[in-house]
């Protein structure tokens, strides 16, 4: 067995290791609070690009760790990237700096959960932040035979939450409707 096999075949049994012994996912309400997930890292010469800017898809892949620690502390299951939605890149952040992400559940469905990241640079010597970029993913909850699996309702407490919900909503209906747009399209 090739070594990426072996080392694919022994991560999905620790990730999937006492899963059986979990409460039920759809059992409980979680709220906004309890799956937010903040990371942060030192951007470094290897994460340069041509530019002299950090690599677009470093951030890409730090921004995707994030959302996908939030949305697993969410449903307390593993997750999959269904999509990510626009990112622009508003700014360039330069290698030295720290990027700082923010994740947090903003809508959920039966097995889909919506969760937005937003993006900091900070001057670690000066201490100002910048807000470079916002973006939304959805992640899909997935069971032991790689299917979707129910999560638990979101509780909204703040009107920050409620609000970002109602955001979320609308953004899951134009999706929905670009979606049935395209099967209609020859």
């Amino acid at each position: 067995m090739p070594r990426f096999a072996q080392w694919l075949t022994l991560a999905r049994r620790c990730i999937f290791h006492g899963m059986s012994q979990l409460p039920s996912a759809s059992a409980a309400r979680h709220t906004v609070a309890q799956s937010r997930h903040e990371s942060t890292a030192l951007m470094m010469p290897t994460d340069e690009n041509v530019r002299g800017h950090v690599f677009g898809g470093a951030i890409l892949a730090m921004l995707d760790k994030t959302a996908a620690v939030a949305a697993m502390r969410h449903s307390r299951q593993p997750c999959v990237t269904v999509s990510v939605d626009r990112v622009d890149f508003r700014e360039a952040i330069m290698v030295g700096e720290l990027v700082i992400m923010k994740a947090s559940v903003n809508w959920v469905g039966r097995t889909s959960m919506e969760v937005g990241v937003r993006v900091e640079a900070e001057n670690i010597l000066t201490g100002v932040r910048r807000h470079t970029h916002s973006c939304y993913t959805t992640f899909v909850a997935i069971d032991e035979a790689g299917r979707p699996s129910p999560v638990p309702p979101l509780e909204l407490e703040t009107e920050d939450d409620r609000r970002r919900h109602a955001a979320a909503t609308a953004r899951r209906q134009r999706r929905l409707e670009e979606r049935k747009t395209e099967r209609r399209s020859p």
